[in-house]
Protein backbone atom coordinates (compact mmCIF):
# COMPACT_ATOMS: atom_id res chain seq x y z
CA UNK A 1 0.00 0.00 0.00
CA UNK A 2 2.70 2.28 0.93
CA UNK A 3 4.28 1.46 -2.21
CA UNK A 4 1.24 2.74 -4.19
CA UNK A 5 1.09 5.73 -1.72
CA UNK A 6 4.65 7.32 -2.71
CA UNK A 7 3.83 7.20 -6.54
CA UNK A 8 0.43 9.03 -6.42
CA UNK A 9 1.93 11.90 -3.74
CA UNK A 10 4.48 12.38 -6.13
CA UNK A 11 2.46 12.51 -8.79
CA UNK A 12 -0.30 15.44 -6.89
CA UNK A 13 2.85 17.62 -5.81
CA UNK A 14 4.13 17.97 -9.92
CA UNK A 15 1.11 18.71 -10.85
CA UNK A 16 0.24 21.08 -8.01
CA UNK A 17 3.55 22.47 -8.72
CA UNK A 18 2.74 22.74 -12.33
CA UNK A 19 -0.49 24.54 -11.86
CA UNK A 20 1.47 27.04 -9.27
CA UNK A 21 3.49 27.99 -11.97
CA UNK A 22 1.33 28.98 -14.65
CA UNK A 23 0.35 32.45 -13.69
CA UNK A 24 3.81 33.03 -13.03
CA UNK A 25 4.62 31.92 -16.21
CA UNK A 26 1.57 34.51 -18.14
CA UNK A 27 2.56 37.53 -15.72
CA UNK A 28 5.84 37.53 -16.95
CA UNK A 29 5.05 36.67 -20.28
CA UNK A 30 2.73 40.16 -19.90
CA UNK A 31 5.68 41.66 -18.54
CA UNK A 32 8.13 40.79 -21.47
CA UNK A 33 5.27 42.06 -23.54
CA UNK A 34 5.05 45.59 -21.93
CA UNK A 35 8.74 45.98 -21.66
CA UNK A 36 9.21 44.97 -25.43
CA UNK A 37 7.16 47.85 -26.70
CA UNK A 38 9.52 50.44 -28.60
CA UNK A 39 9.61 54.04 -27.51
CA UNK A 40 10.01 55.13 -31.26
CA UNK A 41 8.87 54.41 -34.47
CA UNK A 42 10.00 54.24 -37.95
CA UNK A 43 7.66 56.67 -40.07
CA UNK A 44 8.27 56.64 -44.05
CA UNK A 45 7.79 60.44 -44.73
CA UNK A 46 7.85 62.36 -48.13
CA UNK A 47 11.71 63.08 -47.33
CA UNK A 48 12.86 58.96 -46.70
CA UNK A 49 12.45 57.34 -43.28
CA UNK A 50 12.37 58.87 -39.84
CA UNK A 51 12.41 57.17 -36.31
CA UNK A 52 9.88 59.35 -34.27
CA UNK A 53 8.05 58.62 -30.86
CA UNK A 54 5.75 55.81 -30.60
CA UNK A 55 4.01 57.68 -28.44
CA UNK A 56 4.16 61.38 -28.27
CA UNK A 57 3.99 63.52 -25.64
CA UNK A 58 5.26 67.14 -26.39
CA UNK A 59 4.32 68.01 -29.74
CA UNK A 60 5.22 71.23 -31.83
CA UNK A 61 2.79 72.17 -35.01
CA UNK A 62 4.09 74.71 -36.96
CA UNK A 63 1.59 74.74 -39.98
CA UNK A 64 -2.14 73.86 -40.74
CA UNK A 65 -2.31 70.04 -38.69
CA UNK A 66 -3.21 71.69 -35.28
CA UNK A 67 -6.74 70.24 -35.72
CA UNK A 68 -5.46 66.37 -36.90
CA UNK A 69 -3.51 66.33 -33.55
CA UNK A 70 -6.42 67.81 -31.38
CA UNK A 71 -8.84 65.47 -32.91
CA UNK A 72 -6.74 62.42 -32.37
CA UNK A 73 -5.93 63.41 -28.53
CA UNK A 74 -2.06 64.30 -28.85
CA UNK A 75 -0.55 66.78 -26.30
CA UNK A 76 0.70 69.94 -27.58
CA UNK A 77 2.89 72.08 -26.48
CA UNK A 78 3.24 74.78 -29.37
CA UNK A 79 0.87 75.84 -32.29
CA UNK A 80 1.61 78.33 -35.08
CA UNK A 81 -0.74 81.47 -34.94
CA UNK A 82 -3.40 80.88 -37.43
CA UNK A 83 -4.11 77.80 -34.68
CA UNK A 84 -4.47 79.75 -31.82
CA UNK A 85 -6.49 82.52 -33.02
CA UNK A 86 -9.26 79.56 -34.34
CA UNK A 87 -11.96 80.15 -32.13
CA UNK A 88 -13.08 76.56 -32.36
CA UNK A 89 -9.47 75.15 -31.22
CA UNK A 90 -9.23 77.92 -28.31
CA UNK A 91 -9.89 76.16 -25.01
CA UNK A 92 -7.93 73.22 -25.97
CA UNK A 93 -5.19 75.92 -26.78
CA UNK A 94 -5.41 78.23 -23.95
CA UNK A 95 -2.36 76.72 -22.32
CA UNK A 96 -0.11 76.37 -25.66
CA UNK A 97 2.29 78.51 -26.80
CA UNK A 98 2.11 80.26 -30.10
CA UNK A 99 5.48 79.40 -32.06
CA UNK A 100 6.25 79.93 -35.54
CA UNK A 101 9.35 78.51 -37.33
CA UNK A 102 11.72 81.39 -36.19
CA UNK A 103 11.15 81.44 -32.50
CA UNK A 104 13.60 78.84 -32.21
CA UNK A 105 15.08 79.81 -28.40
CA UNK A 106 11.34 79.36 -27.58
CA UNK A 107 10.97 75.92 -29.23
CA UNK A 108 13.52 74.89 -27.19
CA UNK A 109 12.26 76.03 -23.83
CA UNK A 110 9.03 73.30 -24.52
CA UNK A 111 11.26 70.72 -25.02
CA UNK A 112 9.24 68.94 -27.71
CA UNK A 113 9.88 64.99 -28.71
CA UNK A 114 8.18 65.80 -32.14
CA UNK A 115 8.23 69.08 -34.55
CA UNK A 116 5.86 69.06 -37.32
CA UNK A 117 6.12 71.65 -40.39
CA UNK A 118 5.96 72.09 -43.79
CA UNK A 119 8.25 71.52 -46.36
CA UNK A 120 8.33 74.98 -46.48
CA UNK A 121 9.07 76.09 -43.25
CA UNK A 122 12.49 77.96 -42.23
CA UNK A 123 15.31 76.76 -40.37
CA UNK A 124 14.15 73.13 -40.97
CA UNK A 125 17.95 72.67 -40.56
CA UNK A 126 18.10 73.66 -37.36
CA UNK A 127 14.54 72.24 -35.91
CA UNK A 128 15.86 68.63 -36.77
CA UNK A 129 18.25 69.13 -34.02
CA UNK A 130 15.79 70.01 -31.61
CA UNK A 131 13.40 66.96 -32.00
CA UNK A 132 12.32 64.55 -34.93
CA UNK A 133 10.77 67.10 -37.27
CA UNK A 134 8.77 65.85 -39.95
CA UNK A 135 7.12 67.84 -42.96
CA UNK A 136 4.65 67.76 -45.42
CA UNK A 137 4.03 69.29 -48.74
CA UNK A 138 -0.02 71.08 -48.66
CA UNK A 139 -1.95 69.77 -51.95
CA UNK A 140 0.65 66.98 -52.52
CA UNK A 141 -1.99 64.43 -51.24
CA UNK A 142 -5.54 65.04 -51.08
CA UNK A 143 -6.98 65.94 -47.61
CA UNK A 144 -8.22 62.87 -46.15
CA UNK A 145 -5.04 60.82 -46.94
CA UNK A 146 -2.92 63.79 -45.48
CA UNK A 147 -4.96 63.02 -42.13
CA UNK A 148 -4.14 59.70 -42.28
CA UNK A 149 -0.32 60.67 -42.48
CA UNK A 150 -0.94 62.70 -39.65
CA UNK A 151 -2.43 59.25 -37.97
CA UNK A 152 0.52 57.00 -39.20
CA UNK A 153 3.18 59.27 -37.84
CA UNK A 154 1.79 59.68 -34.46
CA UNK A 155 1.04 55.75 -34.08
CA UNK A 156 -2.65 56.67 -34.40
CA UNK A 157 -3.55 55.14 -37.84
CA UNK A 158 -6.71 53.05 -37.29
CA UNK A 159 -8.26 55.79 -35.16
CA UNK A 160 -7.54 58.45 -38.28
CA UNK A 161 -9.49 55.62 -40.75
CA UNK A 162 -11.98 55.14 -38.13
CA UNK A 163 -12.90 58.86 -38.14
CA UNK A 164 -12.41 58.83 -42.07
CA UNK A 165 -14.77 56.39 -42.47
CA UNK A 166 -17.29 57.76 -40.15
CA UNK A 167 -16.99 61.08 -41.91
CA UNK A 168 -16.80 60.00 -45.41
CA UNK A 169 -20.40 58.51 -44.03
CA UNK A 170 -22.06 61.94 -42.61
CA UNK A 171 -21.29 64.01 -45.18
CA UNK A 172 -22.25 61.71 -48.59
CA UNK A 173 -25.99 61.62 -46.10
CA UNK A 174 -26.25 65.44 -45.65
CA UNK A 175 -25.12 65.73 -49.35
CA UNK A 176 -28.20 63.61 -50.26
CA UNK A 177 -30.41 65.28 -48.06
CA UNK A 178 -29.21 68.64 -49.41
CA UNK A 179 -29.60 67.95 -53.30
CA UNK A 180 -32.94 66.48 -52.30
CA UNK A 181 -33.78 70.22 -51.11
CA UNK A 182 -32.24 72.67 -53.57
CA UNK A 183 -32.36 70.45 -56.27
CA UNK A 184 -29.26 68.46 -58.38
CA UNK A 185 -28.60 71.03 -60.98
CA UNK A 186 -28.19 73.99 -58.20
CA UNK A 187 -24.63 75.53 -57.81
CA UNK A 188 -22.81 76.86 -54.89
CA UNK A 189 -19.61 78.74 -54.68
CA UNK A 190 -17.95 79.67 -51.64
CA UNK A 191 -15.87 83.08 -51.06
CA UNK A 192 -13.91 84.95 -48.83
CA UNK A 193 -12.83 88.29 -47.92
CA UNK A 194 -9.22 88.99 -47.16
CA UNK A 195 -7.85 92.50 -46.12
CA UNK A 196 -9.06 94.26 -49.29
CA UNK A 197 -9.45 91.62 -51.60
CA UNK A 198 -12.15 88.88 -52.53
CA UNK A 199 -11.52 85.08 -53.69
CA UNK A 200 -13.65 82.58 -54.82
CA UNK A 201 -12.54 78.74 -54.24
CA UNK A 202 -11.88 75.83 -56.12
CA UNK A 203 -12.52 72.11 -54.61
CA UNK A 204 -9.56 71.48 -52.97
CA UNK A 205 -8.43 74.66 -50.98
CA UNK A 206 -10.57 74.19 -47.36
CA UNK A 207 -13.42 76.83 -46.34
CA UNK A 208 -15.87 73.96 -47.23
CA UNK A 209 -14.57 73.04 -50.35
CA UNK A 210 -13.56 69.15 -50.06
CA UNK A 211 -17.48 68.78 -48.56
CA UNK A 212 -19.49 70.85 -50.82
CA UNK A 213 -17.91 69.68 -53.58
CA UNK A 214 -15.72 66.86 -53.23
CA UNK A 215 -17.91 64.46 -50.73
CA UNK A 216 -20.99 65.94 -51.38
CA UNK A 217 -20.37 66.52 -55.11
CA UNK A 218 -22.61 69.41 -54.93
CA UNK A 219 -22.34 71.68 -58.10
CA UNK A 220 -19.97 74.33 -59.39
CA UNK A 221 -20.74 77.48 -61.27
CA UNK A 222 -19.06 77.04 -64.61
CA UNK A 223 -17.06 80.36 -64.21
CA UNK A 224 -15.87 79.30 -60.95
CA UNK A 225 -14.50 75.84 -62.85
CA UNK A 226 -12.84 77.91 -65.38
CA UNK A 227 -10.46 80.17 -63.06
CA UNK A 228 -10.57 78.74 -59.72
CA UNK A 229 -10.35 74.74 -60.02
CA UNK A 230 -6.76 74.50 -61.70
CA UNK A 231 -4.66 76.45 -58.45
CA UNK A 232 -7.54 75.96 -55.83
CA UNK A 233 -8.87 79.87 -55.79
CA UNK A 234 -8.83 83.03 -57.43
CA UNK A 235 -9.04 86.78 -57.05
CA UNK A 236 -11.69 88.91 -58.27
CA UNK A 237 -13.28 92.00 -57.88
CA UNK A 238 -16.51 93.24 -56.47
CA UNK A 239 -17.62 94.09 -59.57
CA UNK A 240 -17.51 90.56 -61.35
CA UNK A 241 -18.93 88.74 -58.02
CA UNK A 242 -21.66 88.35 -59.63
CA UNK A 243 -20.62 86.28 -62.67
CA UNK A 244 -19.42 83.56 -59.91
CA UNK A 245 -21.72 83.58 -57.34
CA UNK A 246 -23.76 80.26 -57.44
CA UNK A 247 -27.25 79.91 -56.72
CA UNK A 248 -25.83 79.92 -53.01
CA UNK A 249 -23.01 81.39 -51.16
CA UNK A 250 -21.02 80.24 -48.83
CA UNK A 251 -19.27 83.67 -46.99
CA UNK A 252 -16.06 82.76 -45.17
CA UNK A 253 -16.03 86.38 -43.65
CA UNK A 254 -13.10 87.49 -42.27
CA UNK A 255 -14.63 91.32 -39.68
CA UNK A 256 -11.59 92.63 -40.14
CA UNK A 257 -11.46 92.65 -43.74
CA UNK A 258 -12.90 95.62 -46.11
CA UNK A 259 -17.01 94.24 -46.41
CA UNK A 260 -18.14 97.02 -48.28
CA UNK A 261 -19.01 95.22 -51.40
CA UNK A 262 -21.91 93.84 -49.52
CA UNK A 263 -23.23 97.34 -49.29
CA UNK A 264 -23.18 97.74 -53.68
CA UNK A 265 -25.85 97.43 -55.40
CA UNK A 266 -23.70 94.56 -57.67
CA UNK A 267 -24.06 92.43 -54.74
CA UNK A 268 -27.56 93.63 -53.74
CA UNK A 269 -28.82 91.84 -56.65
CA UNK A 270 -27.12 88.60 -56.78
CA UNK A 271 -29.98 86.09 -56.63
CA UNK A 272 -28.67 84.07 -53.94
CA UNK A 273 -28.48 87.43 -51.91
CA UNK A 274 -32.65 88.57 -53.05
CA UNK A 275 -33.61 85.20 -51.86
CA UNK A 276 -31.38 84.85 -48.88
CA UNK A 277 -29.00 81.97 -50.11
CA UNK A 278 -26.04 83.69 -48.58
CA UNK A 279 -24.36 81.71 -45.08
CA UNK A 280 -21.65 83.29 -43.34
CA UNK A 281 -19.23 81.66 -41.53
CA UNK A 282 -16.42 83.18 -39.22
CA UNK A 283 -13.21 82.44 -41.64
CA UNK A 284 -10.67 81.96 -38.77
CA UNK A 285 -12.85 79.14 -37.96
CA UNK A 286 -12.78 78.17 -41.55
CA UNK A 287 -10.13 78.27 -43.08
CA UNK A 288 -8.00 74.75 -43.01
CA UNK A 289 -9.33 71.23 -43.83
CA UNK A 290 -7.60 69.63 -41.02
CA UNK A 291 -10.23 67.22 -39.15
CA UNK A 292 -11.67 69.24 -36.23
CA UNK A 293 -12.37 72.30 -38.94
CA UNK A 294 -13.99 69.34 -40.76
CA UNK A 295 -16.34 68.86 -38.27
CA UNK A 296 -17.02 72.11 -37.88
CA UNK A 297 -17.78 72.51 -41.53
CA UNK A 298 -19.84 70.31 -42.58
CA UNK A 299 -21.87 71.01 -39.39
CA UNK A 300 -22.36 74.63 -40.68
CA UNK A 301 -22.86 73.41 -43.69
CA UNK A 302 -25.88 71.22 -42.71
CA UNK A 303 -27.39 73.32 -40.66
CA UNK A 304 -27.01 76.36 -42.96
CA UNK A 305 -28.83 74.56 -46.31
CA UNK A 306 -31.31 71.90 -43.67
CA UNK A 307 -31.85 74.11 -40.98
CA UNK A 308 -30.63 71.64 -38.59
Amino acid sequence: MKKLLLPLMLFFLVLMSACSSQPTEKANNSSSAAESKPDTIQYQSENGPIDVPADPKRVVVLTAYTGDLLALGVNLVGVDSWSKMNPHFGTQLKDVAEISDESLEKIIELKPDLIIGSSTSKNLDKLKQIAPTVTYTYGKVDYLTQFLEIGKLLNKEKQAQAWIDDFKQRAHKAGEDIKAKIGKDATVSVIESFDKQLYVFGDNWGRGTEILYQEMKLNMPEKVKEMALKDGYYALSSEVLPQYAGDYVIFSKNSEADNSFQNTAAYKNIPAVKNNRVYEADAKGFYFNDAMTLDYQLAFITRSFLGH
